[in-house]
C-alpha cells in the first residue's frame, strides 16, 4: 500500500494525526526534501528506509514504490502542505493504477492556510471578499492561457499566489494590468509556520522591492487583496443576534 501524506505547511506538529500515524508505521518514506520539514522524519521507525525525492526523478520515485510493494512493505509518499496543490501526485497515482497497486491520500494543512495564520487574517471577509483564487505564475511549468494573472485579477477577489517569488516585478505589472490598483494591499509570507517564518505587508506595486529589501527569493506565498489589512467588513450573519438559524432563535424583537 502507498499512502500519499500531506506534511503540513512547515511546523512538524502541524501534520495531521492520521499522517503522523502513517509515518510511524511506514517501512519506506519518500519525502520532498526541498520543502518538507526534516523534523517529521523523527516520527519514523529506526529501520524505515528514507528517500529524498528532491534528488530523484519520477521514474526513480516509482521504482522505490514498486520495489516496496513487491516486498510487501508500506510506503508513505510525504508531500509538502496538502498534496492536492502543486503536489504532482496524479502522475504517480496513474502509474499505480496501471500496476494495480492500492493507494490512498491523507490531506495536510496547506501553506496557504499557514500563511493566513502568520498574518492572523481571514481570507473571506463578508462584504470584502468571499472567494479565494489560488494560482501561480507561469515558469518552466506553463499555466493555461485562460488562467492568466490578468484574467484572475479582474475579479478583485483574494488571491494567493504560489511558486512565483522570483518573478514579483512581472507579477506586479500583470496584477495591475488586470485591474488591481497599485496601492492594493499585499503580503509576502516566507516559510509559513516554520521557525524562521517571516511576513511583510506591502502593496501590489511594492512587491518586488519589499522582497528585495528583505532578501526573500524563494519559499514564499504572495497574498493580494483588501483582506490583508483587515479592511472594514460586514458582520457574520451566523452569529448576529437578529439572525435565526437551525440551532438558535433570534433574540432581537422585530
Amino acid at each position: 500500500m502507498v499512502h500519499f501524506v500531506g506534511a503540513g505547511s512547515g511546523a512538524a506538529d502541524l501534520i495531521t494525526l492520521r499522517g503522523k500515524n502513517l509515518l510511524e508505521k511506514a517501512d519506506v518514506v519518500i519525502y520532498a526534501g526541498s520543502l518538507v520539514n526534516p523534523q517529521l522524519l523523527d516520527y519514523v521507525r529506526k529501520d524505515c528506509k528514507i528517500y529524498n525525492s528532491a534528488k530523484m526523478t519520477l521514474e526513480e520515485v516509482l521504482k522505490v514504490m514498486l520495489q516496496a510493494e513487491a516486498e510487501g512493505k508500506m510506503t508513505v509518499r510525504l508531500h509538502t502542505g496538502d498534496p492536492c496543490l502543486y503536489g504532482a501526485i496524479r502522475e504517480q497515482m496513474d502509474v499505480l493504477d496501471e500496476k494495480g497497486i492500492g493507494y490512498d491520500y491523507c490531506p495536510g494543512v496547506s501553506s496557504f492556510c499557514g500563511a493566513a495564520s502568520a498574518l492572523n487574517l481571514e481570507y473571506t471577509l463578508p462584504e470584502v471578499s468571499q472567494s479565494v483564487i489560488i494560482t501561480r505564475m507561469a515558469g518552466r511549468t506553463p499555466v493555461p492561457e485562460k488562467e492568466s494573472i490578468e484574467a484572475f485579477a479582474a475579479h478583485h477577489a483574494t488571491m494567493v499566489i504560489f511558486l512565483s517569488t522570483g518573478m514579483l516585478g512581472e507579477l506586479s505589472r500583470r496584477l495591475m494590468e488586470g485591474g488591481y490598483e497599485p496601492d492594493t494591499p499585499a503580503a509576502i509570507v516566507y516559510k509559513a509556520t516554520w521557525e524562521d517564518e517571516k511576513s511583510f505587508l506591502c502593496t501590489v506595486e511594492t512587491l518586488a522591492r519589499t522582497a528585495e529589501e528583505n532578501k526573500i527569493t524563494k519559499t514564499a506565498l504572495i497574498i493580494i487583496g483588501d483582506v490583508v489589512v483587515h479592511h472594514s467588513y460586514g458582520r457574520s450573519k451566523l452569529y448576529d443576534p437578529a439572525f435565526t438559524t437551525e440551532f438558535r432563535e433570534s433574540t432581537v424583537e422585530e
